[in-house]
C-alpha cells in the first residue's frame, strides 16, 4: 500500500470517528447558556497584561550581550557570528510578536468587560424606565 492510500484511509477513520464523538455528545449534551463570569475575564486580561509586560522588561536582557558576541566572532572570522546575530534578531521579533499578542488579549478583554457593563447599565435603565411607564398609565 502506498503512503497516499495509508494516508487517505487515516484520515477517512479520523473523520468517521470525531463525527460520531460529535453526534454522541451532541445528542447528550444539555443546552447550556453563554455565562460571563467578569471577575475570570478580568483576571485572564490582567494575567495577559502582566506578561506584557514582563516580556517588554525581561524579554530582551540578552539583547545587548549576544549583539555583541555576534558581532565580535564575526570579527574573528567564525561562522556562527552571522548565526548567532540571525538568532538574535529572530528572538527580538518573537518576543515583539508575543507581547502585541499579550497587549490585544489584555486591551480587548478590558474592552469587551466594559462594553459589557455600559450595555447592562443602559438595558437597566430602559427596564427601569419601562416599569415606571407601565405604572404611570
Amino acid at each position: 500500500m502506498s503512503f497516499e492510500e495509508e494516508w487517505s484511509a487515516a484520515r477517512a477513520t479520523a473523520a468517521a470517528n470525531i463525527s460520531t464523538r460529535l453526534n454522541q455528545s451532541a445528542a447528550t449534551a444539555a443546552p447550556a447558556d453563554l455565562a460571563l463570569n467578569q471577575d475570570h475575564i478580568g483576571a485572564i486580561g490582567s494575567e495577559a497584561h502582566k506578561l506584557h509586560s514582563r516580556l517588554q522588561a525581561d524579554g530582551r536582557h540578552a539583547a545587548t550581550a549576544s549583539a555583541e558576541a555576534a558581532s565580535a566572532l564575526s570579527r574573528e572570522g567564525f561562522g556562527s557570528g552571522a548565526a548567532l546575530a540571525r538568532a538574535n534578531t529572530r528572538w527580538e521579533s518573537q518576543v515583539k510578536t508575543l507581547a502585541a499578542a499579550c497587549a490585544q488579549i489584555s486591551n480587548g478583554l478590558n474592552y469587551s468587560l466594559a462594553s459589557h457593563r455600559r450595555d447592562e447599565q443602559c438595558l437597566y435603565a430602559e427596564f427601569t424606565t419601562s416599569k415606571l411607564d407601565a405604572y404611570l398609565k
